[in-house]
Protein backbone atom coordinates (compact mmCIF):
# COMPACT_ATOMS: atom_id res chain seq x y z
CA UNK A 1 0.00 0.00 0.00
CA UNK A 2 1.01 3.61 -0.80
CA UNK A 3 2.59 5.50 1.84
CA UNK A 4 0.11 8.86 2.59
CA UNK A 5 1.47 11.42 4.59
CA UNK A 6 -1.80 12.66 5.26
CA UNK A 7 -2.63 9.44 7.05
CA UNK A 8 0.83 8.95 8.68
CA UNK A 9 1.61 12.34 10.18
CA UNK A 10 -2.20 13.56 10.98
CA UNK A 11 -1.09 16.30 13.75
CA UNK A 12 0.34 18.10 10.67
CA UNK A 13 -2.32 17.37 7.98
CA UNK A 14 -5.77 16.41 9.80
CA UNK A 15 -5.97 18.71 13.27
CA UNK A 16 -9.29 19.22 14.67
CA UNK A 17 -11.04 22.19 13.72
CA UNK A 18 -9.68 23.92 17.13
CA UNK A 19 -6.48 25.53 18.16
CA UNK A 20 -3.11 23.10 18.91
CA UNK A 21 0.13 23.83 19.11
CA UNK A 22 2.52 21.73 17.33
CA UNK A 23 5.92 21.76 16.33
CA UNK A 24 6.93 21.20 12.98
CA UNK A 25 10.35 19.35 11.65
CA UNK A 26 12.49 20.15 8.77
CA UNK A 27 10.61 18.55 5.45
CA UNK A 28 11.33 19.05 1.68
CA UNK A 29 9.31 20.13 -0.93
CA UNK A 30 9.03 20.88 -4.54
CA UNK A 31 8.75 24.97 -5.15
CA UNK A 32 7.95 28.06 -7.13
CA UNK A 33 7.88 31.41 -6.12
CA UNK A 34 5.37 34.28 -7.11
CA UNK A 35 3.07 36.76 -6.26
CA UNK A 36 -0.39 38.16 -7.62
CA UNK A 37 -4.07 37.16 -7.04
CA UNK A 38 -4.38 33.16 -7.23
CA UNK A 39 -7.78 33.42 -8.47
CA UNK A 40 -6.48 35.27 -11.70
CA UNK A 41 -6.55 33.29 -14.92
CA UNK A 42 -3.78 32.65 -16.53
CA UNK A 43 -1.72 34.16 -13.97
CA UNK A 44 1.41 33.01 -11.92
CA UNK A 45 -0.26 31.19 -9.65
CA UNK A 46 -2.07 29.01 -12.14
CA UNK A 47 1.25 28.38 -14.25
CA UNK A 48 2.82 27.46 -10.63
CA UNK A 49 0.16 24.68 -9.65
CA UNK A 50 1.08 22.83 -13.39
CA UNK A 51 4.29 22.83 -12.68
CA UNK A 52 3.95 21.78 -9.38
CA UNK A 53 1.98 18.99 -10.11
CA UNK A 54 4.34 18.00 -13.44
CA UNK A 55 7.48 17.53 -11.11
CA UNK A 56 5.48 15.65 -8.36
CA UNK A 57 4.15 13.02 -10.24
CA UNK A 58 7.07 12.30 -12.23
CA UNK A 59 9.02 11.83 -9.65
CA UNK A 60 6.17 9.75 -7.99
CA UNK A 61 6.11 7.59 -11.14
CA UNK A 62 9.72 7.30 -11.47
CA UNK A 63 9.24 3.50 -11.20
CA UNK A 64 7.53 2.84 -14.26
CA UNK A 65 10.50 4.57 -16.07
CA UNK A 66 14.50 3.79 -16.06
CA UNK A 67 15.54 6.28 -13.80
CA UNK A 68 15.50 4.66 -10.15
CA UNK A 69 15.90 6.27 -6.88
CA UNK A 70 17.77 5.02 -4.17
CA UNK A 71 15.73 4.24 -1.09
CA UNK A 72 12.28 5.22 -3.43
CA UNK A 73 9.02 4.25 -2.08
CA UNK A 74 5.59 4.45 -3.57
CA UNK A 75 3.47 6.90 -1.83
CA UNK A 76 0.70 9.17 -2.27
CA UNK A 77 1.30 13.18 -3.51
CA UNK A 78 1.08 15.06 -0.44
CA UNK A 79 -1.67 18.05 -0.67
CA UNK A 80 -0.89 21.49 -1.54
CA UNK A 81 0.21 24.10 0.46
CA UNK A 82 1.22 27.66 0.63
CA UNK A 83 3.23 30.54 2.44
CA UNK A 84 1.70 33.58 1.86
CA UNK A 85 2.22 37.38 2.73
CA UNK A 86 2.24 40.61 1.73
CA UNK A 87 4.71 43.72 2.03
CA UNK A 88 3.92 47.01 3.22
CA UNK A 89 5.86 50.04 2.30
CA UNK A 90 9.02 47.53 1.94
CA UNK A 91 7.95 45.81 5.24
CA UNK A 92 6.71 42.28 5.72
CA UNK A 93 3.05 42.83 6.98
CA UNK A 94 1.84 40.46 10.03
CA UNK A 95 -0.71 38.16 9.15
CA UNK A 96 -2.35 38.72 5.38
CA UNK A 97 -5.18 40.83 4.08
CA UNK A 98 -7.93 38.88 3.02
CA UNK A 99 -9.46 41.45 0.51
CA UNK A 100 -5.72 42.53 -1.01
CA UNK A 101 -5.29 39.27 -2.93
CA UNK A 102 -3.51 41.47 -6.36
CA UNK A 103 -0.96 41.92 -3.20
CA UNK A 104 -0.46 38.35 -2.39
CA UNK A 105 3.71 37.05 -2.61
CA UNK A 106 3.51 33.46 -2.01
CA UNK A 107 5.96 30.19 -2.42
CA UNK A 108 3.82 27.45 -3.67
CA UNK A 109 4.74 23.54 -2.76
CA UNK A 110 4.34 20.54 -2.56
CA UNK A 111 5.82 18.40 -0.09
CA UNK A 112 8.34 15.28 -1.24
CA UNK A 113 10.40 12.37 -0.22
CA UNK A 114 13.33 13.01 2.11
CA UNK A 115 14.58 10.22 -0.69
CA UNK A 116 14.76 12.58 -3.10
CA UNK A 117 18.42 14.30 -3.91
CA UNK A 118 18.99 17.46 -6.07
CA UNK A 119 20.86 15.02 -8.79
CA UNK A 120 16.59 13.48 -8.50
CA UNK A 121 15.22 16.55 -8.84
CA UNK A 122 17.06 17.96 -11.62
CA UNK A 123 16.03 14.84 -13.16
CA UNK A 124 12.22 15.24 -13.07
CA UNK A 125 12.96 18.89 -14.15
CA UNK A 126 14.17 17.61 -17.14
CA UNK A 127 11.89 15.05 -17.88
CA UNK A 128 9.21 17.34 -17.30
CA UNK A 129 10.83 19.45 -20.15
CA UNK A 130 10.95 17.06 -22.62
CA UNK A 131 7.63 15.50 -22.13
CA UNK A 132 5.13 18.79 -21.23
CA UNK A 133 7.12 21.54 -22.48
CA UNK A 134 6.95 23.28 -19.60
CA UNK A 135 9.41 26.10 -18.38
CA UNK A 136 10.87 24.42 -15.40
CA UNK A 137 13.26 27.59 -14.40
CA UNK A 138 10.50 28.23 -11.47
CA UNK A 139 10.91 25.30 -10.13
CA UNK A 140 13.29 24.44 -6.96
CA UNK A 141 14.17 22.09 -4.49
CA UNK A 142 13.09 23.72 -0.81
CA UNK A 143 13.84 22.23 2.27
CA UNK A 144 12.22 24.19 5.52
CA UNK A 145 11.85 23.43 9.23
CA UNK A 146 8.76 25.45 9.93
CA UNK A 147 9.11 24.91 14.28
CA UNK A 148 6.94 25.79 16.63
CA UNK A 149 2.91 27.18 15.20
CA UNK A 150 -0.64 27.09 16.39
CA UNK A 151 -2.78 25.71 13.27
CA UNK A 152 -6.22 24.88 12.99
CA UNK A 153 -8.25 22.90 10.19
CA UNK A 154 -10.36 25.52 8.94
CA UNK A 155 -13.69 24.50 7.00
CA UNK A 156 -15.55 26.94 4.92
CA UNK A 157 -14.27 29.33 2.32
CA UNK A 158 -10.85 30.93 1.51
CA UNK A 159 -12.63 34.02 2.60
CA UNK A 160 -14.08 33.07 5.76
CA UNK A 161 -10.42 32.03 7.08
CA UNK A 162 -9.93 35.03 9.38
CA UNK A 163 -12.56 33.84 12.16
CA UNK A 164 -10.43 30.97 12.32
CA UNK A 165 -7.85 32.58 12.06
CA UNK A 166 -8.46 34.94 15.24
CA UNK A 167 -9.25 31.75 17.29
CA UNK A 168 -5.60 30.14 16.74
CA UNK A 169 -4.40 33.52 17.17
CA UNK A 170 -6.64 33.82 20.29
CA UNK A 171 -5.27 30.41 21.63
CA UNK A 172 -1.50 30.85 21.15
CA UNK A 173 -1.51 34.14 23.06
CA UNK A 174 -3.80 32.96 25.79
CA UNK A 175 -0.82 30.07 26.17
CA UNK A 176 1.83 32.48 26.38
CA UNK A 177 2.92 32.44 23.06
CA UNK A 178 3.73 35.41 20.48
CA UNK A 179 2.95 35.77 16.52
CA UNK A 180 6.52 35.31 15.15
CA UNK A 181 5.81 36.25 11.21
CA UNK A 182 8.98 36.92 9.82
CA UNK A 183 11.45 36.78 6.41
CA UNK A 184 11.40 33.10 6.76
CA UNK A 185 8.17 32.18 8.64
CA UNK A 186 4.69 32.61 7.10
CA UNK A 187 1.27 32.61 6.81
CA UNK A 188 0.74 28.69 5.87
CA UNK A 189 -2.20 26.91 4.02
CA UNK A 190 -2.23 23.24 3.37
CA UNK A 191 -5.54 22.52 1.07
CA UNK A 192 -6.91 19.10 1.62
CA UNK A 193 -10.10 19.88 -0.69
CA UNK A 194 -10.34 20.18 -4.50
CA UNK A 195 -12.30 23.76 -4.86
CA UNK A 196 -13.28 22.92 -8.31
CA UNK A 197 -15.22 19.64 -6.49
CA UNK A 198 -16.06 20.74 -3.32
CA UNK A 199 -18.74 23.34 -1.90
CA UNK A 200 -17.01 26.71 -0.57
CA UNK A 201 -18.69 25.75 2.74
CA UNK A 202 -17.39 22.26 2.84
CA UNK A 203 -13.30 23.14 1.89
CA UNK A 204 -10.65 22.05 4.36
CA UNK A 205 -7.92 23.98 4.46
CA UNK A 206 -5.51 23.85 7.12
CA UNK A 207 -4.06 27.61 8.56
CA UNK A 208 -0.82 27.81 10.40
CA UNK A 209 1.06 30.45 11.87
CA UNK A 210 4.41 31.05 13.40
CA UNK A 211 4.52 31.61 17.32
CA UNK A 212 7.45 31.66 19.88
CA UNK A 213 7.20 31.86 23.46
CA UNK A 214 6.63 34.94 24.78
CA UNK A 215 9.00 37.20 26.86
CA UNK A 216 8.66 37.90 30.61
CA UNK A 217 7.55 41.28 30.59
CA UNK A 218 4.81 40.66 27.96
CA UNK A 219 3.52 37.51 30.01
CA UNK A 220 3.36 39.34 33.18
CA UNK A 221 1.41 42.45 31.75
CA UNK A 222 -1.06 39.83 30.32
CA UNK A 223 -1.53 38.30 33.73
CA UNK A 224 -2.01 41.64 35.39
CA UNK A 225 -4.64 42.35 32.91
CA UNK A 226 -6.22 38.88 33.65
CA UNK A 227 -6.24 39.72 37.23
CA UNK A 228 -7.92 43.15 36.84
Amino acid sequence: MAFDYKKEYKEFYLPKAKPQIVEIPKMQFVAVRGKGNPNEEGGEYKSALELLYAISYTIKMSKMGDHRIEGYFDYVVPPLEGFWWQDKNGLRMPGIDYSSKDEFQWISLIRLPDFVTEADFEWAKKSVVHKKGLDVSRAELFSFEEGECVQIMHIGSYDDEPASVKLMDDFAKANGYDLDFSENRYHHEIYLSDPRKTAPEKCKTVIRHPIKKAGKNELLCRFSIYLC
